[in-house]
């Protein structure tokens, strides 16, 4: 039985690369790579069924969450993380002109951040235009001579258009981490590596956040990661991500964890536990 992936095209991107090494991992059956326009666009077509599974990028190492993966985990809760992968991010800039001729500077908004103080010092005058993708941004420079786009080699590569300069990343540890999301929701907790979840309080009240931090410390377990977003419903509520860390503590987080927070949560939902792979730079 062929598996449909999902991911943020068009081809060339980050989060191809991500699918197809996940997939390895997985050992999904005969996976086919679909490609969609925009990151919304991907969670939605398997929240509704299109496809068997979707690759998304969840968490960069120098510009912190992907705010619409983590809503779209909020809105869907019926979608659950089956397995993490973090990729070396190693960015390129794409032209068919010279770096003198450059003056717009195109793609995705991370990737823009993420070269930010490259782009300032050595273009300066260059207009920066946030595109759907890194490739989105490749396949909308090619031919030109004053436009580039940031992206990786590989994308370069399949559409025909020169690497003018590389790495340009700031940051030269710079990752993301993708997941596998999927409909069901992962069994092999014992050989966890993380387990995710998010909660909001019944109260935005002086202590409420700190009690219910409380009820992890009282396991013994160590938060890899927290992070807020806001409701939408009203300013000053927020919904809280929390990332825990499993390999030195094997238990079901829903199981142990639930029963302690509900007496300060209004909704919490678990996204699952899975294991967590790193590719290393080359």
């Amino acid at each position: 039985m062929r598996t449909q992936v999902a991911y943020l095209g068009p081809k060339g991107t980050y989060a191809e690369q991500a699918a197809s090494a996940v997939a390895k991992l997985e050992k999904l059956s005969q996976p086919v790579f679909i490609p969609y326009s925009g990151l919304r666009s991907v969670i939605e077509h398997l929240a509704n069924k299109d496809c068997e599974a979707a690759v998304v990028p969840i968490e960069n190492s120098v510009e912190g969450g992907v705010t619409t993966t983590l809503d779209s985990l909020w809105t869907y809760p019926d979608l659950f993380i089956q397995r993490a992968l973090v990729l070396p991010i190693r960015h390129a800039l794409i032209s068919s002109g010279s770096i003198d001729e450059i003056s717009e500077v195109l793609s995705h908004p991370q990737a823009l951040a993420q070269c930010s103080d490259w782009l300032r010092s050595n273009l300066p005058n260059a207009l920066q235009l946030p595109t759907n993708s890194t490739s989105e941004a490749v396949r909308m420079v090619q031919g030109s001579k004053f436009r580039a786009a940031i992206a990786s080699k590989e994308a370069a590569e399949i559409n025909g258009v020169n690497n003018i300069a590389f790495p340009i990343n700031d940051v030269p540890g710079n990752c993301t981490r993708f997941v596998l999301l999927k409909r069901e929701e992962s069994k092999a907790i014992p050989r966890a590596d993380l387990a995710s979840f998010a909660f909001s309080l019944h109260s935005n009240t002086p202590g409420a956040l700190l009690k219910a931090l409380r009820c992890i410390a009282e396991l013994g377990l160590n938060m890899s990661r927290i992070e807020s977003r806001p409701s939408k419903r009203e300013l000053g509520e927020y919904i809280f991500f929390v990332d825990i860390d499993l390999k030195n503590k094997p238990i079901d987080i829903e199981k142990k964890l639930s029963p302690l927070l509900q007496p300060f949560c209004e909704n919490i939902i678990y996204f699952g536990s899975y294991k967590s792979n790193q590719i290393n730079p080359v």
